[in-house]
């Protein structure tokens, strides 16, 4: 989940536009053998209150016309690249793609395979409500097809809390579902969990984790409650009970610590795995790895260039019949322009921010600009060096927008004074 300050910076501006307009034909491309791609599945059975993504109620109608236009995009968007693309992670994700059924979603994974080059160690992961997950004979068909991770959106163990946000289903059907996908022998699960839900207890947040743990799922993301504006739970924020942020912080500091209990080890802000069974997807995000995305709203970044697509489903319908894309927004970056992205984004895992993979990468010296404010951050217990690696504790997780504010504050006035001294010609400063 990316913050606010996160958001901000990544959807900034600062060349000018790659594509001729809205809507060009013609993708950037690279020469990754590793990519990943994400195919967003906008439709829901309901709206859940707090949801900031792009989606909308599902019809029969509206799904068969969207996946025809998905394809067209994906035939398009492969035909383009010259040879096959090497990819290591694949990701369907919402909305809720589990509400197409096994034969509407192979046949997606079926036509990307055509296009590109699926590695056959792949991650592929599948999300999915508990309510539509239950029938163990279509998830062994996925299985087969090639889906080999399955990411359930369980949010709590209460049924009351799911109503509360709008959620469909039960902690039966959770039940139901982890049991379906173990019968179809899908080895790789992971469950969805957000704390500060309205009028939630931290003894009632333990309870959600003791219930998700005992279900024995290989990954845990757990997010804290966003309320974002446009929402449904945006508009009634100030009476719905939710936790303040001290309690927020006091379920964030309780889940690290009683995961860690059950051997899930923390591997970034919000997501705790077993050993080897990190998200790889993800990974690529907040490792500066290269990513495409098809669908309304989708994200890339794929050849030196971060763009996305519009999230108005009708026209990227429309759009992709004409043989056109249609992004909304995008920003190319030189490679040694990503040094902002890479603290920002390396801020975020518990592998953190090494001064030598910075250095190899920008030429820039890492501990004149970063060690004294990363040395306040560790007196103040926010953030610890192993083996000459930097990276946030529990603690500076809870703050990680301030203390990512700070790094990219120290960062850019080490540019002004790179600047400053170019234009005075002072030479004497190293300037690669």
């Amino acid at each position: 989940m990316i913050t606010e300050l996160t958001r901000m910076w990544l959807t900034r501006s600062t060349k000018p536009f790659l594509f001729k307009n809205e809507y060009d034909q013609e993708l950037p491309f690279s020469d990754c053998d590793g990519l990943g791609l994400y195919v967003h599945i906008p439709f829901c059975r309901s709206i859940c209150s707090f949801c900031p993504y792009c989606k909308t109620l599902y019809t029969e109608e509206a799904c068969s016309r969207y996946i025809d236009a998905l394809i067209r995009e994906i035939h398009l968007a492969g035909s383009q690249a010259p040879g096959k693309k090497t990819v290591t992670s694949l990701y369907f994700g919402g909305g809720t793609p589990s509400y197409l059924g096994e034969k509407r979603l192979c046949k997606i994974l079926k036509v990307i395979e055509k296009r590109y080059q699926v590695a056959r160690d792949a991650e592929i992961t599948l999300e999915a409500n508990p309510d539509s997950a239950g029938d163990w004979k279509a998830l062994r068909a996925l299985r087969r097809c090639g889906f080999n991770r399955i990411s359930l959106g369980m949010q709590s163990a209460c049924d009351e809390e799911l109503r509360t946000i709008g959620r469909v289903h039960t902690m039966e059907q959770v039940r139901q579902a982890v049991e379906a996908a173990r019968k179809a022998k899908i080895q790789n699960l992971s469950l969805d969990l957000i704390y500060g839900l309205p009028h939630q207890t931290q003894e009632r947040w333990l309870e959600n984790l003791a219930a998700a743990v005992a279900l024995n799922p290989e990954h845990l993301s757990c997010y804290g409650l966003k309320v974002e504006e446009g929402t449904p739970l945006f508009a009634m924020k100030d009476t719905a009970g939710l936790p303040g942020d001290e309690e927020q912080a006091d379920m964030y500091l309780q889940t690290v610590e009683f995961l860690k209990q059950y051997g899930y080890e923390q591997y970034e802000i919000s997501n705790f795995a077993k050993p080897g069974r990190e998200s790889r997807h993800n990974l690529k995000y907040w490792k500066l790895q290269e990513y495409a995305g098809f669908g309304p709203g989708a994200h890339s970044d794929f050849g030196g260039v971060r763009y996305a697509y519009e999230k108005d489903l009708d026209a990227y319908i429309a759009a992709a019949h004409g043989g056109q894309f249609r992004f909304s927004e995008n920003t190319v970056i030189p490679p040694r322009d990503r040094d902002v992205e890479w603290v920002m984004l390396g801020a975020r895992l518990i592998s953190g921010l090494d001064p030598k993979d910075y250095e190899a990468q920008f030429r820039r010296r890492f501990d004149p600009i970063f060690l004294p404010f990363l040395q306040k951050c560790e007196a103040a217990g926010y953030a610890v060096s192993e083996n000459g690696v930097w990276h946030l504790t529990p603690k500076g997780f809870l703050v990680s927008n301030q203390i990512i504010g700070g790094l990219l504050d120290a960062q850019a006035a080490e540019k002004q004074r790179r600047a400053d001294a170019a234009a005075r010609g002072d030479f004497r400063v190293n300037l690669d």
